[in-house]
């Protein structure tokens, strides 16, 4: 008999979790569950009090599903959101054969793994400050079978590489001013440095990514960044004063600038 009850507000958010459970511990999809098909009795008072605490259900599953395969998270990642899949596509639509990726900020390894298993002649390296982020990066490669190189790296810092016919990032972007208005699955348990930037420098990343860029691209090689929409403009700007034509500016699926694409000219 389960103990103890789910406590969050949103019935919709409480179904998506409760189904999440059921496929992981039984193997059972929606046919499944409404078909009344028996489940053996299990105690998920545990589960349900982390759930609780507002950790994130991901973490406590210890995966999450993105661009359709599933992922080893935890909290050393952030979870993949669905938005970042369009940062996928994008490179995707470009149609490259066999091009040169570096991804700046690994996490869980999703966006560097999914465009190698995409473009499979693809050469996908991979950099991340974090060594925990590293190591569950590859362990997700191991998974899936993806060849990524990865390597522990602070992008901030000088380093020299080969260049690339693409760079694609999901940097820190949020403001630390903004943490208030973030809901506790995210702010008590996500890793900040994943997260935040500092209020006086919002475009501390990309800045570093369009400077950088004059010998980590090469050219005509194009950049593909997620972005805060706050900040769209001033990116695409940031872009074009940097050598940088054909930037653009990407809506997500509520219509809110999601993503700048940018292509690099000497």
């Amino acid at each position: 008999m389960i103990k103890s009850r789910l406590t969050l507000d949103d019935p919709d958010e409480a179904h998506a979790i409760a189904l999440a459970i059921m496929e992981k511990y039984y193997g059972f999809n929606l046919t499944d569950i409404l078909s009344g098909k028996d489940v053996e009795n299990i105690d998920f008072s545990l589960i349900i009090e982390r759930i609780n605490q507002h950790e994130p259900i991901q973490y406590i599953l210890g995966e999450a599903v993105f661009y359709g395969r599933k992922f080893k998270v935890n909290s050393s990642v952030l979870i993949p959101r669905p938005e970042t899949e369009l940062l996928v596509q994008e490179v995707i639509n470009e149609n490259f054969v066999s091009p040169r990726i570096l991804e700046i900020g690994t996490g869980s390894g999703c966006i560097a793994i999914a465009l190698k298993l995409e473009i499979p002649a693809s050469q996908v390296y991979s950099l991340d400050i974090s060594e925990n982020a590293i190591s569950v990066a590859k362990e997700n490669a191991a998974a899936l079978k993806a060849e990524v190189e990865f390597i522990h790296k602070d992008f901030l810092q000088d380093f020299s590489i080969e260049p690339f016919d693409v760079i694609v990032s999901n940097p820190p972007y949020i403001k630390e001013s903004e943490k208030t208005s973030m809901r506790p699955n995210v702010l008590e348990h996500e890793p900040h440095q994943a997260l935040f930037v500092p209020n006086e420098d919002p475009l501390l990343f990309y800045k570093a990514i369009a400077s950088k860029s004059k010998s980590l691209l090469k050219p005509g090689g194009k950049i593909f960044v997620e972005i805060n929409e706050q900040f769209g403009e001033a990116i695409k700007e940031l872009f074009e004063n940097t050598s940088f034509h054909q930037v653009e500016i990407i809506k997500d699926f509520d219509d809110k600038h999601r993503i700048v694409t940018a292509t690099y000219s000497y």
